[in-house]
């Protein structure tokens, strides 16, 4: 095939490309007196590679994908075939054919084990898996089945696993143990029982984690908490492999339990430390994947089938998740394994809080929550878990907003949560080290709006100003005892507010007390503020004057 213009073009740019450094590489190369040459690529050469690299695509997919693609078809065929009836034979026929069939695969690997071995590979594969379903048709597809103890069919369905899962590992071969590992999550499955089904899973799940950790094959741990939770998913939703209608099962309750469980042991599998980056995003997958598919699986379950120990359930969850965040931080300062850890945690304990507690009163006590979040944040330095509770945190009050009949005093604890949080982002902004002033100052402006909006519409008229000024007050001595400026700005700008509110009502009050003592009230802070920054000022100027 001949090369096309931009084809060529794009060669010869890259030859200059390449030849430019060589120049650079000699001149480094004379400097350092280094006499042997570097060989130079010429644009034949060059045209050559790129040749044998489009034929060796063209070979890999003839060789191997090919070989992969027919051999699975061949397997699934034979696996189909098993399924059938065969009304008019013994029910122990089929699986005879079967092995039969294996023994046959297992020869044919074997004879080709030397000229084709990636073909050799894939037939004994295969073999072992015709071989698990050559067993499994003993009790299964069958009206009258070979085997009708369902206890010997799944003895033996194990056996096989075993077996299979033993000649894997002396090949070495991942493929072939995620393979194995998958057939003995389909045994699980299979049994139609609870008990045997969260056993098998367990062993399946540990197994997992050891061939993590002796052989570094994290993609098996994946593929492992996959199969995990989605069994007990299946499980979970009464089986519908077996022909049962879908619905939430009801009992046992503690199948709960394994969930934490199962998330426990993937979570070990990942407290090596990571030695590069590669193993650091392997962790942060686990770690995600883990989380999101325990808790996701653990709420649909308890809020499905067992309300009553709603609360119980999520705070022993929300325990589990947050102790697992802390242990991340300090064995592995794994920042995005800390968050979505920490995230779970949070989450469910919002959901029994919200499940305790009757709405609108359940928003508040999340609103308190909050501080333990910002808590926690300041511990792991996560920027991330901040940004996040503080959009909670509005999103709460809005909530209680529209939930609310009324806006009581109750809301005022809004403005003293956002007052608190920006004071201890403030005290340990050191140790975040990382910029969290845009985030104290969200918490201020929400503060300084949360605060008179509560009092506004939870006291009287005729309070409301004094409260004001009050506020205000408190604001200018925070500022004092904190040395912080912004707390005067939030002083100034109550206190204008005040003054606005105080004009407009006070021209339009009917009682002539009120709105004398509103007058009085307002005049004499103001002038009080005017002569506190005067002397300010004056002591300000001294100073200078005297360092000058």
């Amino acid at each position: 095939m001949e090369e096309s213009p931009t084809e060529h073009s794009t060669v010869e740019q890259l030859l200059e490309h390449v030849q430019n450094l060589e120049k650079r590489i000699s001149k480094i190369e004379t400097h350092l007196q280094i006499e042997e040459p570097v060989e130079s690529l010429s644009l034949e050469s060059t045209e050559e590679i790129i040749k044998e690299e489009k034929e060796l695509l063209e070979f890999r997919i003839g060789e191997f994908w090919f070989a992969k693609v027919g051999i699975v078809i061949l397997a699934v065929a034979i696996i189909f075939s098993l399924t059938l009836p065969y009304n008019k034979f013994s029910p122990v026929i089929p699986s005879i054919i079967g092995y039969l069939i294996v023994g046959l695969i297992f020869g044919i690997s074997h004879y080709l084990k030397k000229s084709f071995e990636f073909v050799s590979r894939y037939l004994f594969g295969g073999g072992l898996l015709l071989l698990y379903f050559s067993t499994y048709r003993l009790h299964f597809f069958s009206p009258v089945p070979a085997i009708s103890s369902i206890s010997i069919e799944l003895a033996l369905l194990l056996i096989v696993v075993c077996i299979n899962l033993f000649i894997s590992l002396r090949r070495n071969s991942v493929y072939l143990t995620a393979l194995n590992v998958t057939l003995g999550y389909i045994t699980a499955i299979a049994s139609g029982n609870a008990y045997f089904l969260f056993a098998i899973v367990t062993l399946l799940a540990v197994f997992t984690v050891f061939l993590k950790i002796k052989y570094g094959w994290n993609n098996l741990l994946i593929w492992g908490i996959v199969l995990t939770y989605l069994t007990h998913f299946i499980w979970a939703i009464n089986n519908p492999f077996l022909g049962n209608k879908i619905q939430l099962v009801q009992e046992p309750h503690f199948n709960v339990i394994f969930l934490l469980i199962y998330c426990l042991i993937f979570v070990y599998g990942n407290f090596s430390k990571p030695k590069n980056s590669t193993e650091f995003s392997a962790v942060t997958t686990n770690s995600i994947l883990n989380a999101i598919g325990c808790y996701s699986l653990f709420l649909l379950i308890t809020l499905g089938t067992f309300e009553s120990y709603l609360t119980l359930a999520n705070l022993m969850a929300s325990s589990v998740f947050l102790v697992l965040s802390f242990l991340f931080w300090s064995k592995q300062e794994n920042k995005y394994s800390t968050f979505i850890y920490a995230i779970m945690g949070y989450t469910a304990l919002s959901v029994a809080i919200i499940n305790q507690f009757p709405e609108p009163d359940s928003l508040i006590v999340l609103s308190w929550q909050s501080l333990l979040v910002i808590s926690t944040a300041i511990w792991f330095r996560s920027k991330i878990i901040i940004l996040t509770n503080f959009i909670m945190f509005l999103t709460i009050f809005i909530a209680f907003l529209s939930l609310a009949e009324e806006v009581s005093f109750i809301s005022f604890t809004f403005g003293i949560v956002a007052l608190i949080s920006a004071r201890l982002l403030n005290w340990k902004k050191d140790q975040l080290e990382l910029q969290t002033e845009i985030m104290r100052n969200a918490y201020l402006t929400v503060a300084f709006f949360i605060i008179p909006y509560s009092l506004y519409h939870s006291l009287p008229e005729s309070y409301l100003i004094f409260s004001w000024v009050v506020i205000t007050i408190i604001y200018y001595i925070l500022s004092i005892f904190l040395k912080n400026k912004k707390y005067r700005w939030m002083a100034h700008l109550t206190l204008m507010a005040t003054v606005i509110y105080s004009v407009i009502i006070g021209t339009s009050q009917e009682d002539p007390t009120y709105r004398i003592i509103t007058f009085f009230i307002v005049g004499i802070v103001l002038v009080f503020v005017s002569l506190m920054y005067t002397k300010l000022k004056s002591k300000l100027i001294s100073e200078k004057s005297e360092s000058d």
